[in-house]
């Protein structure tokens, strides 16, 4: 069998050196591919692998010298080793054949032998560490590859959508905070999904293949939280039949999710830091004390500065929570975002449901959703998508569609002015100029409250230049009231 390295190679124009070396580097366990000409070896390397390659620097009138030919191999191989030897070297010889990219420069003499055995002693130790160095460079690929991997699955498995700045800056700090071992406290409005990002952070780190755990801090009492987190001994209360294994326990390993810590008496916040900082707690009714290994991502949509200030969140749980903090930006901040959410969640819908007639979206739907301002964000867009597919008659879903899916203080008579729906003048009262001077005052004062009457990004959005949209701010008075 060949040597896992890889072939010694010897080039040189005289027979009886190739049979020297040959038989030099067979005694030393190798393989050897000799050569009288370097036009061969390199061919030769096109395909094979070489551990080496021994050179003689004179080889023959009419051909290329050994440093040329070590010139255009290290061009091709740029890590392969090449030792020159040479019948009557120079000082200048050795020092081009060094530029050259030469590792040795070895006269032949009658000591030649011996100079080979020094010589690639040399190398099999230079050869370690480019073995290692090659060996880290493809653990290296195979963690990028294993990371853009998970970036893929963070960003479709968990339905992570949206190409707007806010999103492309959160996932951003997902992707720089996942394999950092230590707490992550997401925040930010009802229905921003921040379960998902707190399951992107997951499979985006180290511990993806163990558990991810999640509790809703608000959904349980709050005497029955240190059961559910902690587990309890049999027999610990009434209907207390067996041992039962708590959140943290599960997650050993993992993650545990916590959403809405912002709903957590100070007295339990306490308990919570405490296993924070050990990573050790007690069952309920329990003595031993359990080791755990966890990392924990928490959430909440309440200002939890605020309840800082009101004394009702603990400053010190929030410094061990927010070594990183994500702020999820409410739906209204990132309506670039409507359209792609929008058809994702189309398609969702299509593959759940069987025999739904609508395939697409036409503009003028994209344009009725960007008119709502969705309080309740991704998961109330989510809804009004699938309420529209669901009650839509053809095969593109309308404006009408989203209109009646809209809830009815949404819907197109409650929100624009009088006389207009959809973007159209539909009483006959007032004169064309007056009615179409109220739609317009409309539009420019829609655009200011989206913007929270950032004039620039107002005019932005209306396609306007700031001075178009400062004469249409001074015409209608707009300023807040």
């Amino acid at each position: 069998m060949s040597d896992p390295r890889g072939t010694i190679v010897c080039v040189d124009d005289q027979a009886e050196v190739r049979r020297l070396l040959a038989e030099v580097f067979r005694a030393r366990g190798r393989e050897v591919a000799s050569f009288d000409d370097g036009e061969d070896a390199i061919r030769w390397l096109t395909t094979g692998e070489a551990e080496m390659v021994v050179l003689d620097l004179d080889l023959g009138p009419g051909k290329r010298t050994g440093i040329e030919i070590c010139r255009a191999i290290r061009a091709r191989h740029p890590d392969l080793p090449i030792i020159i030897l040479t019948g009557h070297g120079t000082i200048d010889d050795a020092v081009q054949a060094v530029k050259a990219g030469a590792v040795d420069f070895l006269t032949k003499d009658p000591y030649l032998e011996d100079k080979l055995d020094i010589s690639v002693e040399k190398v099999e130790r230079m050869l370690g560490y480019i073995q290692d160095k090659r060996r880290l460079e493809d653990e290296n690929r195979e963690l990028r590859a294993t990371n853009e991997r998970l970036k893929r699955i963070a960003g479709k498995r968990w339905q992570i959508v949206g190409d707007s700045e806010p999103m492309s800056a959160i996932m951003s700090k997902i992707e720089r905070v996942a394999p950092v071992p230590r707490p992550v406290l997401v925040l930010g409005p009802r229905g921003t999904g921040k379960e998902l990002v707190a399951r992107a952070i997951h499979y985006l780190s180290p511990r993806a293949s163990e558990p991810f755990i999640t509790i809703n801090c608000a959904a349980v009492a709050e005497t029955l939280l240190e059961s559910e987190l902690f587990g309890h001994e049999e027999g610990a209360f009434t209907g207390a039949t067996r041992l039962k294994e708590g959140k943290f326990e599960l997650a050993d390993g993992g993650t545990l999710f916590l959403d809405e810590i912002g709903n957590m008496s100070l007295e339990f916040q306490a308990k919570i830091l405490r296993v924070l900082e050990y990573q050790r707690f007690e069952r309920v009714a329990g003595s031993e004390s359990i080791q755990v290994n966890v990392r924990v991502i928490a959430a909440t949509n309440a200002d939890l500065k605020q309840a800082m200030l009101a004394g009702k969140f603990r400053p010190d749980l929030y410094d061990r929570l927010a070594f990183e903090v994500l702020y999820l930006p409410p739906l209204k901040d990132r309506m670039d975002d409507v359209p792609v959410l929008a058809a994702y969640f189309l398609a969702r819908f299509r593959q759940e449901v069987a025999g739904l007639t609508v395939k697409d979206i036409e503009p003028e739907a994209f344009d009725r959703l960007a008119l709502y301002d969705f309080p309740g964000n991704i998961r109330e867009l989510k809804n009004v998508v699938e309420r529209a597919v669901y009650m839509a008659q053809g095969t593109s879903l309308t404006a009408a569609d989203i209109d009646a899916a809209l809830p009815p203080e949404a819907q197109l008579s409650a929100i624009l002015p009088p006389g207009t729906s959809g973007g159209f003048v539909d009483d006959a009262r007032g004169s064309l100029p007056d009615r179409v001077d109220a739609f317009e005052a409309w539009l420019c004062k829609d655009a200011l409250e989206r913007t929270r009457y950032r004039q620039k990004e107002a005019a932005q959005l209306l396609g306007l230049s700031y001075d178009q949209f400062r004469q249409r701010y001074k015409k209608y008075g707009l300023g807040k009231e």
